[in-house]
């Protein structure tokens, strides 16, 4: 057994110099091509998957049809500004990590089924997703039903862009642990396999509880938004901090998975960027995101700071409060972008009802709702200087959440409306686990 343990670990060493050697082909490709469409598609229902493939147009669908989401991908359209990819971290960082466990390929067939199709969570260019079962101590794969289901990313062997995405997944959450993080698990890296284990988050992804509709997703409550966003931003300060200096670069409500007791999560570091480090001011890097959330600043420079996430998170927590995607060309004219339709009326109170979910009506007062509006607005503001740190924006929803005053200041209507049951509701059921679609992507 010690022989055959000594074979594997050269073999996911002699894998891993051969991922670094694609990187820098990949590298070297992207400086005579000028722009690539590097994109990652991951979702539904607890898990990661990224997804590179290309498209016509961005656009998003209504919300009684279809998720269709615009999703990362290079925002520049033209030679990129200063790009700049961080290279990997070394070998060994990645196999010595002390929080990542080396599978074998036929331990992930047997915890998977052997990747049976039953057993997909999700599907996409850039892999398949699958449930698995392992021994909750020893990691050991079980039968289903018994043990702990995990999430297994296999990915497709196609490309270098692939495996550097991987590389970037395993480096990041290989070395971080935070409650607001998901867990990475493990990784198999065997000849030409590249897989990854990932905790399961049953509630999966902030925006399937925001924006589809059916039994499986209840409206969220007022409360339970204000914890997602405050369990997101904790993620977010984590990473901006002085030990880690990591900006996210991909902050979106389907990147933001829950587990069962709506404890949001950040997952997929495909686009992670180490921060600017010395007397820089920031990261010059090729232009890439989602539609609808990457900063102003950063999309016309490609300067990258943390306040660049700053801005995102301000996108997100519209989102929240709104009910509404940050990019729907199904919306009326005018509407399509919800940053620019909704700014105008954040500032005033008397006008704050026309942004603001109808499903939350009673849940909330006007003073908290307007404080909550104000904070995005702080976030969103064109300026970077003028937009709080995460720090700042954790202490002030700690203080709305911590806040007495959860009944809602509404206009007056001529008769009362019986309030649709919302998710965090006292009587109200945990959601049934539904099987998740793919989403496909969009870019230009």
């Amino acid at each position: 057994m010690e022989a055959e343990e000594q074979s594997r670990l050269k073999t996911t060493q002699r894998a891993i110099s051969f991922g670094f050697i694609e990187h820098e082909r990949g590298l070297a490709k992207e400086k005579e091509v000028g722009c690539s469409s590097f994109m990652t598609w991951w979702q539904l229902m607890g898990i990661c998957l990224s997804a590179k493939i290309k498209a016509e147009s961005p656009c998003h669908t209504g919300v009684n049809s279809k998720p269709v989401s615009t999703d990362d991908t290079d925002l520049s359209g033209s030679m990129s500004k200063g790009s700049s990819v961080s290279l990997p971290r070394s070998e060994g960082e990645i196999l010595q990590s002390p929080n990542l466990k080396s599978f074998s390929f036929s331990d992930l067939k047997m915890a998977t089924r052997n990747f049976r199709p039953d057993s997909v969570l999700g599907e996409g260019g850039f892999g398949s997703v699958f449930k698995g079962w392992m021994d909750e101590s020893s990691y050991a794969a079980t039968k289903p039903g018994t043990g702990v289901v995990v999430a297994v990313k296999k990915l497709n062997q196609d490309g270098f862009q692939g495996h550097r995405e991987w590389l970037a997944e395993v480096n990041y959450l290989g070395q971080f642990y935070h409650p607001h993080l998901v867990k990475l698990i493990g990784y198999c890296l065997e000849d030409e396999h590249r897989l990854l284990v990932y905790e399961f988050m049953p509630r999966g992804s902030l925006e399937n509880h925001l924006f589809r509709r059916g039994s499986y997703f209840q409206p969220l409550s007022w409360n339970l938004r204000l914890k997602v966003a405050l369990g997101a931003a904790k993620g977010l300060a984590f990473l901006h901090s002085a030990e880690t200096k990591v900006i996210y670069r991909d902050f979106k409500t389907s990147n933001i998975l829950l587990d069962s007791n709506y404890n949001a999560k950040l997952s997929d570091f495909g686009l992670a960027k180490d921060g600017p480090t010395g007397d820089k001011s920031h990261v010059s890097t090729r232009v890439m995101g989602t539609y609808g959330y990457a900063a102003p600043e950063y999309l016309a420079t490609g300067h990258l700071t943390a306040k660049s996430d700053v801005y995102s998170f301000g996108v997100v927590l519209l989102e929240m409060l709104s009910g509404r995607r940050a990019v729907d060309k199904n919306r009326p004219s005018g509407q399509h972008s919800l940053v620019e339709w909704a700014k105008p009326y954040l500032g005033n109170k008397r006008k704050i009802f026309r942004v603001l979910d109808s499903r939350l009506e009673s849940q909330y007062s006007l003073d908290t709702a307007h404080k909550a509006a104000n904070l995005a607005v702080q976030c969103l503001s064109v300026d970077p200087r003028l937009r709080p740190n995460m720090d700042e924006v954790v202490k002030e929803l700690e203080q709305l959440q911590d806040s007495k005053e959860t009944q809602s200041t509404r206009r007056p209507s001529s008769g009362a409306k019986p309030r649709r049951r919302s998710a965090g509701d006292g009587n109200a059921e945990a959601a049934a686990y539904p099987r998740p679609s793919a989403s496909p992507l969009f870019t230009k």
